[in-house]
């Protein structure tokens, strides 16, 4: 072999191997993924294009092509494939970016061409990086950054920093990266979108082994990037920031720093703040009455206690949400009893895949056919960045209770038939598992039949009466009774709307950030708040994602922004880049109404996705295209550049 060629004998069994992984693959992803690698676009026939128009469930299997369609989707990939290896795996070809288009548009079909810059993005050929460096801008300019938090976000920034040539520091209150996957090493914890996208579009991984992968495996991740991008001698572990305040005399941050190991205080100083702490990382715990008093012992799902074996103990756990859910069919194997606490219930879109491993032939064909992966990827890209949007949209005029819209209450239909399938037997069970509230006010959980089961457990019992009252003995609820446990664990979220809580921020003037924002937290584009110079947010309010994809794509697109900004400073060769009040007070007056009009922004349903007035502080209502257009850099008119020396 020579110049990195290889030859069709270092693949002995490919072709046999081939043969039998096209059986299993997802053919929607494959037949682009073969056009683009081979160049044969003659295999992208208008019978094989997929409908990738979501159902209320989910995507049809195999797009919804025919049996004889499918049939001959895998011939032909199994053939391009074939002469591909036999003419020695040479490289894809290059392509022009409409060309790409056009294999693109295999799997989504005709969209405006707004689309294209951020279809190349997620499919990873388009992995440019920020485009300048500090060096070629302003090679004089002293300029230091402070990255708070080396999460999935924060690792982000790092990345696209370094790339820049900026020089930065990262301060992490723990011992390693990772994040709140780091901190949440529950049992059962894992993803509930695919892990597919949830991984950096320029640095995807063709080898997961799960669908949605577990905890492990995701923390792998980030912690294989940290190393492989030389991030870690950045990063000051250990390193919890209490406070920042912004010094207007010679314009830059002085952060407070904690070291979590032996409790020591400094102050480091930066020109600009990144703060990448997120937005589900201080547990939240219910105020019930006697909570300090319990004899045994409790904790937080984020905060787990490995220390204690739940063998044959009466264990209770609080809250269903998306910890807990993941966490009672765990503990149900081991414990005497768990007695869950329902305050409402969840909404569960059916997955039957969500705890299985990816077929052997799917995950060969990932492995091995180069690129596939980043189709695989695409197609899921897609479906999540605008297909399940509709569901969640509100019509004016619909009047049927517990939905907001025509789709809206066919999802409903859909997930409550669900239901009723696998509570068929348990009448009792079904009439507490069925929500109230309109499909995705709240956050919908998967399941492939293990809640299910896990409820109609013997040693399974389900309380949907309030607490009233914690004891030194257990748990008292409204109607009087008494449930006695060895064990309480919280799953009751966190305290999402408590933006940087309890770091203490102060801007222009000594004006405290959390009095700015009065516990109604805003920022333009989520990012930037005005009082605030070189400060920026990464996940701050209104950048979850409910129905729109990935917050990996989000957190990407939220440091382009950040960085578009930073060299618009270098290029004026300003001292500060701040938020204009108008902007941010034009910025929602949009997004406000945009959530009204969603699903969790409907009145009288509370969720974590809401500040306390009600207000919706957590999500983005507006498409995803929207998001990635407006955060490809600042509009100048929304920001005032300081010059001042």
């Amino acid at each position: 072999m020579t110049g990195g060629e290889s030859t069709t004998d270092d693949y002995p069994d490919f072709e046999e191997q081939l043969r039998s992984a096209v059986q299993v693959a997802e053919l929607p992803s494959l037949l682009p993924a073969v056009a683009h690698l081979t160049g044969d676009h003659t295999i992208l026939r208008d019978e094989l294009r997929p409908g990738v128009h979501p159902t209320p469930l989910g995507l049809e299997p195999q797009g919804g092509l025919s049996n004889e369609n499918q049939e001959l989707g895998r011939t032909l990939a199994f053939r391009a494939l074939r002469d591909w290896h036999r003419a020695g795996r040479p490289a894809a070809p290059d392509y022009r970016p409409e060309d790409m288009q056009a294999l693109m548009e295999f799997v989504t079909g005709p969209v405006d061409a707004d689309y294209l810059s951020l279809f190349l993005g997620q499919l990873g050929v388009d992995a440019k990086g920020p485009g300048w460096t500090l060096e070629d801008v302003r090679p004089d300019r002293e300029f230091r950054v402070v990255v708070i938090g080396a999460g999935m976000s924060g690792l982000v920034a790092a990345h696209r920093l370094d790339e820049a040539g900026v020089p930065f520091t990262v301060l992490e209150r723990n011992a390693d990266v990772g994040g709140v996957w780091l901190e949440n090493d529950y049992p059962g914890c894992q993803l509930d979108t695919s892990n597919f996208c949830y991984s950096y579009s320029f640095a995807q991984h063709a080898g997961w082994r799960y669908q949605y992968s577990r905890r492990d495996s995701i923390l792998e991740y980030f912690r294989d990037f940290a190393d492989t991008q030389s991030l870690r001698r950045h990063i000051r572990f250990r390193s919890e920031v209490s406070a920042a305040t912004f010094d207007e005399e010679e314009g830059i941050w002085r952060l407070t720093v904690r070291d979590t190991a032996d409790g020591s205080v400094n102050t480091i100083e930066a020109h600009a703040v990144i703060s990448a702490v997120g937005q589900l990382n201080r547990p939240a715990f219910p105020t019930t009455p006697g909570r300090e008093s319990f004899a045994g012992d409790s904790w937080h799902t984020a905060r787990w206690n490995h220390d204690v074996d739940l063998s044959g103990k009466r264990v209770a756990v609080v809250g269903t949400g998306a910890s807990a859910f993941q966490v009672v069919p765990e503990i149900a194997e081991k414990a005497e009893k768990v007695v869950l606490f329902q305050r409402t219930p969840p909404w569960i879109m059916p997955t039957p895949s969500y705890h299985a491993e990816l077929a052997p032939g799917l995950r060969w064909l990932l492995r091995e056919v180069p690129g596939y992966h980043r189709w695989f990827r695409f197609l899921q890209f897609w479906v999540g960045v605008e297909g399940r949007r509709r569901y969640a949209l509100v019509h004016p005029a619909w009047d049927k209770p517990g939905s907001v819209s025509e789709d809206n209450y066919s999802l409903r239909c859909a997930l409550e038939a669900y239901l009723e399938r696998e509570f068929d037997d348990r009448p009792d069970l079904l009439a507490h598992v069925v929500p109230d509230y309109p499909p995705y006010a709240k956050r919908m959980l998967r399941d492939d039949g293990r809640w299910a089961s896990t409820l109609k457990r013997d040693d399974v019992e389900l309380v949907t009466e309030p607490i009233t009252e914690i004891t030194p003995q257990g748990l008292v609820t409204a109607d009087g009774s008494s449930h006695e446990v060895d064990v309480i664990i919280y799953g009751t979220g966190f305290r999402a709307s408590e933006f940087l809580v309890p770091m203490e921020v102060a801007g222009h003037g000594g004006a405290r950030l959390h009095d700015v924002w009065g516990g109604e937290p805003r920022a333009n584009m989520g990012i930037t708040v005005p009082g605030f110079p070189n400060f920026f947010l990464l996940y701050g309010p209104n950048t979850n994602l409910v129905v729109n994809g990935s917050i990996v794509l989000f957190s990407e697109a939220e440091v382009d922004y950040v960085m578009a900004c930073l060299r618009r400073l270098f290029e004026a060769d300003a001292r500060t880049i701040e938020c204009r009040p108008e902007a941010l007070e034009s910025f929602y007056e949009r997004v406000d109404a945009a959530s009204a009009a969603m699903a969790f922004g409907v009145e009288g349903v509370h969720s974590w996705y809401k500040s306390s007035s009600g207000r919706v502080s957590q999500n983005w209502p507006l498409s995803t295209l929207e998001f990635w257009q407006r955060t490809r850099g600042p509009d100048p008119s929304e920001y005032v550049l300081d010059r001042a020396e």
